[in-house]
This record gives structure tokens, sequence and C-alpha cells, in this order.
């Protein structure tokens, strides 16, 4: 398999994997709704098992879309996150959405060490774009989730995308570890963590900095700074950035100044698991699905 280099490639390579079935906390919620109703047209989405108040979630949902969802009553926040958990942990979906809940209610749900699903020591959120003028799909993390990782969470951050890049038909992902300045210097804590991962290596992926943003992605930057040889400058599949505040301000850069398309994802847990902004439209919303499906079959491949 080729690498997947556009979310309209994505979807073409999703569609042949069969449809899944998805746990939706909150269902109250129209870009939800829209996108549930438009991944259930494309076959992309067998069934659905939303928790919420059943009245309002089947009004945001047109009539030839109610005999695929399931609904569960619930009321609370916590209470609609706990149904939804339950039913992955109880193998009866196989991905996780969030809905009309907020994140803290939604994360202490997937994180509860009785019940929950996390997998991985530490929960990381990416976001892939598709740029006009890159040649490849780009991805970013950790934007929500991780403040600021320290070295043994960057390492684990990076390691948490393995089953996504190869859903995504990326066999060694070059990932650019990012500071202000390619020197390592004490003052810059970002530059001594790039040194050190660089140092020992992460398997399964080629790993080069600290770089600044420009030399990851621009191949004539790279030149300039003297890095044309660096299999990663210039040629970044992820950005490893130092903490949230740079992560989020990029990818919100990329939305709304550079026309991208993007699609976000939850990594280390039992099953993908969606985190979508409040400010993300239905398009977002079902492109974060096509990267939850394609991870599904990394998962899958690698067992």
């Amino acid at each position: 398999m080729s690498a997947v280099r556009s979310f309209d490639e994505l979807s073409d390579v999703v569609r042949a994997t069969g449809p899944v079935v998805v746990a939706i906390a909150g269902g109250e919620d129209q870009q939800v709704a829209a996108a549930l109703a438009i991944g259930l047209e494309m076959g992309l989405i067998l069934h659905a098992t939303l928790t919420g108040d059943p009245a309002a979630i089947l009004a945001l949902l047109p009539a030839n879309a109610h005999h695929s969802v399931t609904i569960l009553p619930a009321q609370s926040a916590a209470e609609m996150a706990a149904l939804a958990v339950a039913e992955v942990a109880a193998g009866r979906a196989d991905i996780l959405i969030k809905g009309a809940v907020d994140s803290g209610a939604y994360l202490k749900a997937v994180v509860n060490r009785s019940t929950g699903i996390a997998q991985s020591d530490v929960l990381s959120n990416i976001t892939i774009a598709a740029i006009p003028g890159l040649d490849r799909l780009i991805g970013a993390t950790d934007n929500g989730i991780v403040p600021a990782p320290t070295c043994g969470q960057k390492r684990a951050i990076v390691q948490n995308t393995v089953p996504l890049w190869r859903g995504l038909g990326v066999s060694v992902p070059k990932v650019a570890l990012l500071a202000a300045t390619e020197k390592v210097t004490p003052a810059m804590p970002a530059t001594v963590d790039a040194a050190q991962i660089v140092g020992q290596g992460i398997a399964g992926f080629e790993v080069a900095g600290p770089m600044g943003y420009d030399m990851a992605i621009n191949p004539r930057a790279a030149s300039l700074k003297g890095a044309g040889e660096n299999r990663v400058a210039g040629h970044a599949d992820l950005l490893l950035f130092p903490n949230i505040e740079a992560a989020n301000a990029v990818v919100k850069s990329w939305k709304f100044h550079a026309n991208a398309q993007t699609g976000s994802i939850v990594l280390g847990g039992l099953v993908p698991i969606l985190l979508n902004s409040r400010s993300d439209g239905a398009q977002a919303r079902l492109n974060g699905l096509l990267l939850a499906i394609t991870m599904l079959a990394g998962q899958r491949a690698g067992h």
C-alpha cells in the first residue's frame, strides 16, 4: 500500500475496509448528528449508540437514520461519557466519539482505572492535515491533551502513532522534534529533549531535531540551514511540538489561514477516540472518523 496523501484518497481506502460501529458520548450536538448522517450515508458507519436525551437526539437526525441508532438515556455529562465508554469496553463499539459533553468528563471516563479504555500510560492527541501545496499528509502532536510533555512522554506520544501511520501506508514515519533553534542549549529544554530522543532513537521512526518549523516542512529552508542531507528536514510526516500551546496554535493556523483539511484523533486507548474542537464542523469530524477507521485497520494489521 502506498502512502495516503489526501483525505479524498483516505476516503477511498477506508470504504474498502467495511463499516464500523461507533459510540457517541452526548448525541445532542448538531455537528455530530450531521457527521453521523454523512457517515451512515457513505457506508462508513453500520450502527451508532448515542447517549443523552432520546427526543433531542432523534430530532437532530434525519428519519432514515433512526433505524441505525441505539440511544441510551443519560442526563449528566459524566453519565453520558461513562455509558459510551462502556459500549467500547464491552466490545460493542469500534470507535469512541465525543459529542455534547465537556472534554474533562469525557477523558475522565476514558482513563477511569476500573471501567476506562486507556492502554498507554500517556493519552495523546494528533491532528492530521492536508495543506494546499504540501505533497503529503502531515501530523501535529500533542495539540490537545498533554500540556508540557516530558522527554519520556514525548517518546510515548510518538509511539502512540504507530497504528495510525501503518493504516495510512507510511512505513517509516519521519518525525521532526521542534524547537525555536537547531542548537542544543540548556536554556531551551525542548532542544535538550530532542537531542536525547535522537540519540536513543525510536524504533520504527526516523527522528531528527531539534529543528524549527520551517526546517521541518520546507526543503529549501532545510537546505539553506545546511540540513539538505537530513532525511527528515523538509520532509517531516509528524511534527512533535514542545508544548500544547505551540501545537494548538499551529494547527488552528492551518485551519483558518492555510485552508487545510484536518482531522483529529486521540491515541493510546483500546480503540480510536475522537475529541473534536467545538469549532470543528461536520467535515472535520468526518475526517476524524476516516482517521479512526484507518487506525483500526492499522491496529489489526499489527496483531
